[in-house]
């Protein structure tokens, strides 16, 4: 076996060449790979470089400190991930970047979440995804590429056939971005998770979401789909119900931040008594108050057993919604998490939460919500637990996220990235 190259001895030797400073912040995570050399040549790595880690002293990447560490990384095939998440990447940084990607056959996993990448840049790396054959998952979120950048990844959806998840979420993509990757997915089999959060929308009409059910009416490789702030109202709760009758791959689907009544959620109550490939549900910061949660819980109490997962924090509902749900959770033994932070608590909640605690039906690591008692009376404390509590930001106090706080990682992952 040939000997595993010194990672950071390359990096010291070609910012030497090149007549570049150091990022000291490139080179402890540099020394640090160099440390795991057993773990690189078996399972290959993924380099942590995110700009917003608070757990070492950071100075975030730059673009000529992008061009440095590519040049190293392109005799470095065990690198098989690079996070380079809130750094400040530019589009001169994504050219770089798309150079390497065509040039690159080993990467799986890149994370360019919150730099400042632009239109050009969108379309440089989009452009460069037409011919890579390896990378699994690409992540854009934050970078600011509007509808035109938005456009040639739809395009790349088109043409790649092996990239598995892409995330566009608050990217400012808008309906012409939305509908054209509604379509490529129609005939797309490779991408099984796709985030489309947080559009700019002007139109009340809720096209997108016509097109994205007419999607998920054909498409039958996608496996979860985010779809939070699109603005969604009953009339588009309605479409994506009536698709996802024909629908049987989709596992996580995730509405959360729309304006969803009860009135729609009858319609996912109804889809929930009959469809069986759905395991996680985010309905979070929605409106569907007592009458939704109800809906809900008849449908998990006598009927649907594949639902693992059920998010209805900061939904308006009070004691009479939530105690139904508790009640649900003790005829049905699938649904294993529900987090109900945000709403309404009277002293019946906190009853029949704490009994489902206590009983071992519900577990602490599996709910965002933990009993304690004063003065003879139970109330429910905030525990920091969710379907993706560190989507945005990094703890301070620990340096592997923890799967409580990650539940959706843990229950429905499509890769080991995601």
């Amino acid at each position: 076996m040939s000997v595993c190259p010194d990672l950071h001895q390359h990096y010291v030797q070609v910012c030497q060449n090149l007549g570049q400073t150091e990022n000291p912040f490139i080179a402890h995570v540099l020394q640090e790979a160099d440390k795991n050399d057993e773990i690189i040549w078996t399972k290959g790595f993924t380099l942590k470089i995110a700009g917003n880690s608070h757990l070492v002293p950071v100075q975030r990447v730059t673009d000529d400190n992008l061009q440095v560490l590519v040049s190293v990384l392109h005799a470095a095939a065990f690198v098989t991930g690079l996070d380079l998440r809130y750094n400040v990447l530019t589009d001169a940084g994504a050219k770089t970047m798309a150079t390497f990607l065509q040039e690159n056959s080993s990467l799986r996993y890149l994370n360019l979440m919150f730099n400042n990448i632009g239109k050009s840049g969108a379309e440089l790396i989009a452009k460069a995804l037409h011919r890579n054959e390896t990378l699994l998952h690409m992540t854009m979120t934050g970078n600011k590429i509007g509808e035109k950048g938005g456009m040639f990844f739809a395009s790349m959806l088109q043409i790649n056939s092996t990239l598995e998840k892409l995330d566009l979420g608050d990217c400012d993509i808008g309906v012409q971005c939305l509908i054209a990757t509604a379509s490529a997915l129609n005939l797309n089999k490779s991408v099984k998770a796709i985030n489309l959060n947080r559009p700019l929308l002007f139109s009340q009409e809720e096209e997108t979401t016509v097109h994205l059910a007419l999607m998920l009416k054909n498409n039958s490789s996608l496996l979860e789909l985010h779809l939070c702030k699109h603005e969604m109202k009953n009339f588009g709760v309605e479409r994506l119900c009536e698709a996802l009758y024909e629908n049987s791959s989709l596992r996580y689907l995730d509405l959360a931040c729309n304006k969803i009544t009860s009135d729609g959620v009858k319609f996912l109550g109804k889809l929930l008594k009959w469809n069986q490939t759905l395991q996680i549900l985010d309905l979070k910061a929605n409106r569907i108050e007592d009458d939704g949660a109800i809906y809900l819980s008849e449908a998990l109490a006598l009927y649907n057993r594949t639902l693992q997962v059920l998010s209805v924090v900061s939904n308006n509902i009070s004691g009479k919604g939530l105690v139904a749900l508790s009640d649900a959770m003790k005829t049905n033994t699938e649904l294993s998490c529900i987090y109900i932070w945000g709403n309404k608590f009277d002293e019946a909640t906190c009853m029949a939460f704490s009994e489902l605690i206590q009983m071992g039906r519900l577990k602490l690591n599996c709910t965002d919500v933990e009993p304690y008692e004063v003065d003879g009376h139970t109330y429910l404390a905030e525990l920091s637990h969710g379907l993706q509590k560190h989507y945005y930001w990094t703890p301070s106090y620990w340096a592997v996220t923890k799967k409580v706080a990650n539940a959706s990682l843990a229950i429905a992952a499509v890769s080991e990235y995601l």
